[in-house]
């Protein structure tokens, strides 16, 4: 494994309206994932999670706390994304990556079986049975 150093450092959001998670599908379509992208100078992790939720979603609304990190293999290295709960305020029919994936509204129960990547199932999972979302 990488050294802490060496991971590519990314921030995500598990987004959520009235009860139900967005679900973004990767590039290739062929995965769903939660909106996430890699870390930019001058930006904090809260400040991507937003931005990649409405670039790649659509999505407008409020940050929440951390909730967990997880890593996958990508870049041919280790990305390690750390995960804000969002509330949506707002979901776009039109945004910057609108073209390139498919945006879905499952329950909590359907988004842990369509993830795929086991590591982010849990912090789904954490995230969604612990505080996270349980005031909203």
């Amino acid at each position: 494994m990488a050294s802490p150093n060496r991971y590519v450092r990314q921030a995500g959001a598990i987004a959520v309206k009235d009860g139900q998670v967005c679900l973004i599908t990767s590039r290739s379509g062929r995965r769903w994932i939660i909106p996430k992208g890699m870390m930019e100078v001058g930006k904090t992790a809260s400040e991507i999670a937003l931005q990649e939720a409405w670039e790649e979603a659509g999505l407008v609304g409020a940050l929440g706390n951390a909730v967990g990190t997880y890593q996958y293999e990508k870049y041919g290295g280790t990305c390690l994304v750390t995960v804000f709960s969002m509330q949506v305020h707002e979901a776009r029919d039109y945004w910057p990556e609108a073209g390139e994936r498919r945006r879905v509204w499952v329950t909590p129960d359907e988004a842990l079986e369509l993830i795929e990547e086991e590591s982010l199932r849990e912090v789904l999972r954490h995230a969604l049975l612990g505080e996270a979302f349980s005031a909203k």
